[in-house]
């Protein structure tokens, strides 16, 4: 049933998803890059912090743990089958949802892309992009096993629609300077 797939590929997702919200929230610290340029642009620029890259990675991992918590009664109670994510695919989620958008933010910054601007699809699958990558390295049993096509068209398909939405809210609610 396509319902059962959405809320297992929600769940699978949810610890990507919630990194680069931390990340914002948290705000701040020192640049990543330094600093440094490429080609006169800077290689990330001022939004990438150390701080926020821990922080979003810790957030997806803290969520993750509590999932597994969740998960048995969530299962009792609506009878829908949903993973349990192992320490290195929980830690391959949150992470790889960081390395992810941060690779976005450097490929915005070779194509001559100013901070907040918009880059189509890049920006709503990036970290989701990043997520999986990272995953299927550090836990390639729990990947293979978690996402198979029909979860990983549902991830492609249900992300933007997410992206979009929460994204909108933030920028209603004055936390993003652009509402995409």
């Amino acid at each position: 049933m396509l319902a059962d797939l959405v809320v297992f590929a929600f769940w699978a997702m949810l610890p990507a998803y919630v990194p680069n919200n931390a990340a914002v929230l948290a705000g701040g610290g020192a640049p990543i890059d330094g600093g440094r340029t490429m080609g006169g642009r800077r290689l990330l620029g001022d939004g990438k912090t150390w701080r926020g890259t821990a922080v979003g990675t810790l957030a997806g991992f803290v969520l993750a743990q509590v999932l597994n918590l969740l998960a048995p009664a969530f299962v009792r109670l609506t009878g829908l089958s949903v993973p349990t994510f192992p320490l290195a695919a929980a830690f391959g989620l949150a992470f790889g949802a960081m390395l992810g958008d941060v690779t976005a933010s450097f490929l915005k910054r070779r194509t001559g892309r100013e901070r907040g601007a918009a880059f189509p699809v890049v920006d709503q699958l990036d970290f989701v992009a990043g997520a999986l990558a990272c995953t299927a390295v550090v836990d390639f049993g729990w990947f293979v096993d978690t996402f198979s096509l029909p979860v990983l068209g549902v991830v492609v398909v249900l992300t933007p629609v997410l992206h979009v939405g929460t994204n909108a809210v933030a920028y209603l609610l004055g936390l993003k300077e652009e509402p995409y």
